[in-house]
Protein backbone atom coordinates (compact mmCIF):
# COMPACT_ATOMS: atom_id res chain seq x y z
CA UNK A 1 0.00 0.00 0.00
CA UNK A 2 2.68 2.31 0.47
CA UNK A 3 3.25 2.27 -3.32
CA UNK A 4 -0.28 3.51 -3.78
CA UNK A 5 0.07 6.25 -0.94
CA UNK A 6 3.33 7.65 -2.36
CA UNK A 7 1.33 8.42 -5.39
CA UNK A 8 -0.88 10.67 -3.81
CA UNK A 9 1.67 12.06 -1.61
CA UNK A 10 3.96 13.21 -4.39
CA UNK A 11 1.66 13.49 -7.35
CA UNK A 12 4.33 15.92 -9.10
CA UNK A 13 7.10 13.17 -8.57
CA UNK A 14 4.62 10.75 -9.76
CA UNK A 15 3.51 12.50 -12.77
CA UNK A 16 6.90 13.01 -14.27
CA UNK A 17 7.76 9.70 -13.52
CA UNK A 18 4.86 8.29 -16.06
CA UNK A 19 5.88 11.04 -18.06
CA UNK A 20 9.42 10.18 -18.88
CA UNK A 21 8.22 6.00 -19.01
CA UNK A 22 5.54 7.26 -21.90
CA UNK A 23 8.75 9.10 -23.80
CA UNK A 24 10.67 6.66 -23.36
CA UNK A 25 8.45 3.65 -24.28
CA UNK A 26 7.45 5.90 -27.75
CA UNK A 27 11.57 6.32 -28.18
CA UNK A 28 11.67 2.38 -28.60
CA UNK A 29 8.76 1.44 -30.09
CA UNK A 30 10.07 4.03 -32.78
CA UNK A 31 13.07 2.85 -33.21
CA UNK A 32 10.99 -0.60 -34.14
CA UNK A 33 8.84 0.99 -37.25
CA UNK A 34 5.49 0.79 -34.79
CA UNK A 35 3.57 4.30 -35.72
CA UNK A 36 0.52 3.30 -34.01
CA UNK A 37 -1.16 5.12 -37.45
CA UNK A 38 -0.25 8.63 -38.28
CA UNK A 39 -0.79 12.02 -37.03
CA UNK A 40 -0.48 14.94 -39.33
CA UNK A 41 3.30 14.72 -40.94
CA UNK A 42 4.37 12.10 -38.07
CA UNK A 43 3.03 8.96 -36.14
CA UNK A 44 1.22 8.50 -33.09
CA UNK A 45 3.68 7.18 -30.96
CA UNK A 46 6.22 10.12 -31.93
CA UNK A 47 2.98 12.78 -30.84
CA UNK A 48 2.79 11.04 -27.83
CA UNK A 49 6.43 11.10 -26.89
CA UNK A 50 6.65 14.69 -28.00
CA UNK A 51 3.43 15.75 -25.33
CA UNK A 52 4.91 14.03 -22.97
CA UNK A 53 8.31 15.42 -23.16
CA UNK A 54 6.76 18.90 -23.31
CA UNK A 55 4.56 18.12 -20.41
CA UNK A 56 7.68 17.46 -18.59
CA UNK A 57 9.42 20.56 -19.07
CA UNK A 58 6.35 22.37 -17.86
CA UNK A 59 6.58 20.26 -14.44
CA UNK A 60 10.63 20.79 -14.48
CA UNK A 61 12.69 23.73 -12.51
CA UNK A 62 16.00 24.03 -14.14
CA UNK A 63 19.10 24.20 -11.29
CA UNK A 64 21.16 27.22 -11.45
CA UNK A 65 24.86 27.40 -12.92
CA UNK A 66 25.03 23.91 -14.02
CA UNK A 67 27.78 24.52 -16.65
CA UNK A 68 29.54 25.47 -13.53
CA UNK A 69 29.08 21.94 -11.81
CA UNK A 70 32.17 19.92 -11.06
CA UNK A 71 33.16 16.48 -12.54
CA UNK A 72 34.14 14.59 -9.20
CA UNK A 73 35.59 12.15 -10.62
CA UNK A 74 35.53 8.69 -12.64
CA UNK A 75 33.36 7.06 -9.95
CA UNK A 76 30.75 9.82 -9.38
CA UNK A 77 27.28 9.75 -9.70
CA UNK A 78 26.76 11.85 -11.77
CA UNK A 79 29.25 10.99 -14.54
CA UNK A 80 27.33 8.88 -16.28
CA UNK A 81 25.93 8.84 -19.60
CA UNK A 82 26.55 12.49 -20.75
CA UNK A 83 27.14 14.10 -23.74
CA UNK A 84 27.02 10.99 -25.51
CA UNK A 85 23.39 10.34 -25.29
CA UNK A 86 23.45 14.10 -26.22
CA UNK A 87 22.53 14.05 -28.22
CA UNK A 88 19.21 15.01 -27.00
CA UNK A 89 20.17 17.33 -29.36
CA UNK A 90 17.54 15.84 -31.54
CA UNK A 91 14.93 19.15 -30.25
CA UNK A 92 11.43 17.55 -29.73
CA UNK A 93 13.02 13.79 -30.00
CA UNK A 94 13.04 14.09 -33.64
CA UNK A 95 15.29 10.64 -33.40
CA UNK A 96 11.76 9.45 -32.64
CA UNK A 97 10.62 9.34 -36.41
CA UNK A 98 8.85 11.57 -39.05
CA UNK A 99 12.11 13.35 -40.35
CA UNK A 100 13.13 14.11 -43.62
CA UNK A 101 16.55 13.86 -44.73
CA UNK A 102 16.88 17.80 -45.23
CA UNK A 103 15.71 18.59 -41.87
CA UNK A 104 17.95 16.47 -40.15
CA UNK A 105 21.05 18.00 -42.59
CA UNK A 106 20.20 21.36 -41.54
CA UNK A 107 20.06 20.07 -37.53
CA UNK A 108 23.21 18.61 -38.43
CA UNK A 109 24.82 22.07 -40.04
CA UNK A 110 22.99 24.41 -37.01
CA UNK A 111 25.37 22.30 -34.07
CA UNK A 112 28.76 23.39 -36.60
CA UNK A 113 29.06 26.35 -34.62
CA UNK A 114 29.05 24.63 -31.27
CA UNK A 115 31.51 22.03 -32.86
CA UNK A 116 33.91 25.19 -33.67
CA UNK A 117 33.17 26.60 -30.44
CA UNK A 118 33.92 24.04 -28.61
CA UNK A 119 37.04 22.91 -30.65
CA UNK A 120 38.53 26.06 -30.16
CA UNK A 121 38.01 26.23 -26.27
CA UNK A 122 39.63 22.95 -26.59
CA UNK A 123 42.66 24.82 -28.01
CA UNK A 124 42.96 27.36 -25.81
CA UNK A 125 42.22 24.63 -22.66
CA UNK A 126 45.84 23.82 -22.36
CA UNK A 127 46.86 27.25 -20.64
CA UNK A 128 44.82 26.31 -18.15
CA UNK A 129 46.54 23.00 -17.18
CA UNK A 130 49.21 21.89 -15.05
CA UNK A 131 52.83 22.67 -17.01
CA UNK A 132 53.39 18.83 -16.62
CA UNK A 133 49.46 18.11 -17.97
CA UNK A 134 49.18 20.47 -20.74
CA UNK A 135 51.69 17.90 -23.34
CA UNK A 136 49.76 14.61 -22.36
CA UNK A 137 46.15 17.03 -23.25
CA UNK A 138 47.70 18.20 -26.31
CA UNK A 139 48.53 15.05 -27.74
CA UNK A 140 45.06 13.80 -27.11
CA UNK A 141 43.43 16.55 -28.63
CA UNK A 142 45.75 16.96 -31.86
CA UNK A 143 43.67 15.88 -33.97
CA UNK A 144 40.31 17.57 -33.07
CA UNK A 145 40.89 20.89 -35.05
CA UNK A 146 41.50 18.64 -38.59
CA UNK A 147 38.57 16.65 -37.75
CA UNK A 148 36.26 19.46 -36.89
CA UNK A 149 37.03 21.17 -40.37
CA UNK A 150 36.07 17.52 -41.95
CA UNK A 151 32.69 17.25 -40.36
CA UNK A 152 31.58 20.84 -40.86
CA UNK A 153 32.15 20.52 -44.79
CA UNK A 154 30.70 17.24 -45.17
CA UNK A 155 27.63 18.33 -42.98
CA UNK A 156 27.41 21.61 -45.19
CA UNK A 157 27.61 18.76 -48.42
CA UNK A 158 24.86 16.83 -46.77
CA UNK A 159 22.50 19.36 -46.81
CA UNK A 160 23.33 20.63 -50.33
CA UNK A 161 23.16 17.02 -51.67
CA UNK A 162 21.61 14.82 -49.13
CA UNK A 163 22.56 11.90 -51.15
CA UNK A 164 23.64 8.15 -50.42
CA UNK A 165 27.42 9.22 -51.58
CA UNK A 166 27.52 12.11 -49.05
CA UNK A 167 25.51 10.55 -45.94
CA UNK A 168 28.40 7.93 -46.54
CA UNK A 169 30.59 10.00 -46.18
CA UNK A 170 29.20 11.61 -43.05
CA UNK A 171 28.85 8.73 -41.39
CA UNK A 172 32.32 7.57 -41.75
CA UNK A 173 33.60 10.82 -40.10
CA UNK A 174 31.43 11.30 -37.50
CA UNK A 175 32.57 7.55 -36.40
CA UNK A 176 36.41 9.08 -36.71
CA UNK A 177 35.79 11.86 -34.31
CA UNK A 178 33.78 9.71 -32.05
CA UNK A 179 36.47 7.74 -32.09
CA UNK A 180 39.03 10.64 -31.31
CA UNK A 181 36.93 12.25 -28.62
CA UNK A 182 36.71 8.96 -26.67
CA UNK A 183 40.19 7.62 -26.93
CA UNK A 184 41.02 11.80 -25.33
CA UNK A 185 38.84 10.87 -22.57
CA UNK A 186 40.58 8.02 -22.03
CA UNK A 187 43.85 9.62 -22.10
CA UNK A 188 42.49 12.78 -20.11
CA UNK A 189 41.52 10.12 -17.41
CA UNK A 190 45.67 9.58 -16.73
CA UNK A 191 45.59 13.27 -15.87
CA UNK A 192 46.64 13.50 -11.97
CA UNK A 193 46.31 17.06 -10.99
CA UNK A 194 42.52 17.14 -10.12
CA UNK A 195 42.50 21.02 -11.57
CA UNK A 196 43.95 19.94 -14.73
CA UNK A 197 41.67 16.66 -15.33
CA UNK A 198 38.47 18.64 -14.41
CA UNK A 199 39.44 21.52 -17.04
CA UNK A 200 40.46 18.64 -19.78
CA UNK A 201 37.10 17.11 -19.41
CA UNK A 202 35.18 19.40 -19.71
CA UNK A 203 36.12 20.89 -22.48
CA UNK A 204 36.98 17.35 -24.55
CA UNK A 205 33.23 16.55 -23.47
CA UNK A 206 31.98 19.77 -25.11
CA UNK A 207 33.22 18.61 -28.48
CA UNK A 208 32.30 14.83 -27.34
CA UNK A 209 28.45 16.29 -26.95
CA UNK A 210 28.16 18.04 -30.31
CA UNK A 211 29.89 14.97 -31.85
CA UNK A 212 27.11 12.58 -30.27
CA UNK A 213 24.63 15.15 -31.25
CA UNK A 214 25.78 14.63 -34.31
CA UNK A 215 25.95 10.50 -35.00
CA UNK A 216 22.68 10.62 -33.23
CA UNK A 217 21.12 12.48 -35.88
CA UNK A 218 23.12 10.92 -38.64
CA UNK A 219 21.66 7.50 -37.30
CA UNK A 220 17.86 8.63 -38.10
CA UNK A 221 18.64 8.67 -41.59
CA UNK A 222 20.84 5.62 -41.94
CA UNK A 223 19.77 1.93 -42.44
CA UNK A 224 19.57 -0.34 -40.17
CA UNK A 225 23.53 -2.20 -41.96
CA UNK A 226 24.62 1.46 -42.08
CA UNK A 227 24.40 1.85 -38.14
CA UNK A 228 25.44 -1.54 -37.79
CA UNK A 229 28.55 -0.92 -39.81
CA UNK A 230 29.29 2.18 -37.69
CA UNK A 231 28.62 0.43 -34.51
CA UNK A 232 31.51 -2.14 -35.54
CA UNK A 233 33.59 1.08 -36.57
CA UNK A 234 33.30 2.30 -32.72
CA UNK A 235 35.94 0.43 -31.23
CA UNK A 236 36.16 2.39 -28.04
CA UNK A 237 32.97 1.68 -26.77
CA UNK A 238 30.75 4.69 -25.17
CA UNK A 239 30.76 2.09 -21.34
CA UNK A 240 34.33 2.64 -21.42
CA UNK A 241 34.48 6.24 -21.53
CA UNK A 242 30.82 6.56 -19.62
CA UNK A 243 32.43 7.28 -15.98
CA UNK A 244 34.39 10.25 -17.56
CA UNK A 245 31.07 11.86 -18.12
CA UNK A 246 29.04 14.19 -16.65
CA UNK A 247 25.51 14.31 -17.61
CA UNK A 248 24.40 17.40 -15.43
CA UNK A 249 26.95 19.36 -17.88
CA UNK A 250 25.96 17.34 -21.16
CA UNK A 251 22.46 18.41 -20.81
CA UNK A 252 23.46 22.11 -19.98
CA UNK A 253 25.06 22.39 -23.48
CA UNK A 254 21.48 20.74 -25.32
CA UNK A 255 19.33 22.58 -23.36
CA UNK A 256 21.33 25.74 -24.33
CA UNK A 257 21.34 25.03 -27.85
CA UNK A 258 17.52 24.20 -27.98
CA UNK A 259 16.48 26.75 -25.37
CA UNK A 260 14.63 24.19 -23.62
CA UNK A 261 14.80 23.01 -19.93
CA UNK A 262 17.22 21.35 -18.49
CA UNK A 263 14.89 18.67 -17.16
CA UNK A 264 13.93 17.97 -21.00
CA UNK A 265 17.50 17.56 -22.05
CA UNK A 266 18.52 15.05 -19.43
CA UNK A 267 15.70 13.03 -20.62
CA UNK A 268 17.30 13.51 -24.05
CA UNK A 269 20.27 12.53 -23.16
CA UNK A 270 19.44 9.59 -21.41
CA UNK A 271 17.24 8.75 -23.97
CA UNK A 272 20.01 9.12 -26.62
CA UNK A 273 22.67 6.98 -24.54
CA UNK A 274 20.44 4.22 -24.39
CA UNK A 275 19.60 3.78 -27.82
CA UNK A 276 23.35 4.17 -29.27
CA UNK A 277 24.31 1.69 -26.71
CA UNK A 278 22.11 -0.84 -27.82
CA UNK A 279 23.05 0.05 -31.08
CA UNK A 280 26.40 -1.10 -30.29
CA UNK A 281 28.58 2.23 -29.98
Amino acid sequence: MNAFSNIWKHPKTSAAGVLIAVASVAGVLSQQGITMGHAGSGTVVTLAGALATALLGLLAKDPGNTLSEPVSGAGSSQAKLGAWALIALLMPLPFMGGCSGTSVAQNIVNWTPALQSAVASVDSTGALLAPTDAPLFAAATAGFDAASTVMVAQAKAYLTNPSATTLAQLQGQVVIFQQQVNAALLQAGGIVNPASQQHAMAAIQAVGTVVSAILALVQTVSSKSAVAQMAADSTIKMAAVEPYLNETRAAAIVARHYGEPVAVARVQVAQVAQLQMQAGF
